[in-house]
């Protein structure tokens, strides 16, 4: 017979890979969601010294990597199911090597796209600075955004300027920053993110 034998690598690295965001916060809501991936994939080279359930170290060391020299590249996405409709907000953060940094899923209640965009950015921002990047290079999908925040166009809509001001305010904090309009395509993992707060809405907060 073929050798079909089930691992204990594979089984925690599919686990690393398959569980969602929303499930692991209720699972362990004192660890982030990559911290416990960290610790599913880390424990493939124990040589079997994870046995029965798997638990988190009392005080573990580095599982949140530190961004490279500071810089990071921040992908967010916000979307809205009616504009206005159901929304939800997607953000991603990579260092300046492109690994991961946090990733999160926001469920927003009922806003416009355009609102979803600028609280899609905000978390993005937040945990950026929380982090400690200090150079910021921002991808969004949403032309309007970007050349709001590039001085090209006007802010005219009241809550729309309430968000870009907080937004700006998060931007001072950081050394230097550049923001650019990609595509979409471009910007699948964050729109993943956001379309999934929007699916799991009862396991999210409200922003």
């Amino acid at each position: 017979m073929a050798n079909n034998r089930l691992t204990r690598a594979q089984v925690l690295q599919t686990l690393a890979e398959q569980l969602d965001d929303a499930l692991l916060a209720r699972l362990f809501p004192s660890h982030s969601a990559l911290e416990i991936r960290q610790v599913l994939t880390g424990a493939q080279g124990t040589g079997g010294a994870v046995a029965g359930s798997i638990r988190l170290p009392p005080e573990p060391a580095k599982l949140i990597p530190t961004p490279a020299a500071g810089r990071c590249k921040l992908f967010t996405d916000g979307a809205s199911r009616g504009n206005p409709g159901q929304a939800g907000a997607g953000a991603v953060l990579y260092d300046g090597n492109s690994l991961e940094l946090a990733a999160k899923s926001v469920y927003l209640g009922t806003c416009t796209n355009n609102v979803a965009e600028y609280k899609a950015l905000l978390i993005g921002l937040q945990e950026a600075l929380r982090l400690g990047c200090t150079e910021l290079t921002i991808s969004l999908d949403s032309e309007l955004i970007v050349r709001q925040l590039q001085g090209r166009y006007k802010v005219k809509n009241e809550t729309l300027l309430l968000l870009f001001n907080e937004v700006q305010q998060h931007l001072d904090r950081l050394g230097k920053w550049s923001i650019v309009h990609v595509p979409r395509a471009q910007n699948a993992r964050a729109d993943q993110l956001a379309n999934r707060g929007i699916d799991q809405k009862e396991q999210q907060e409200y922003l």
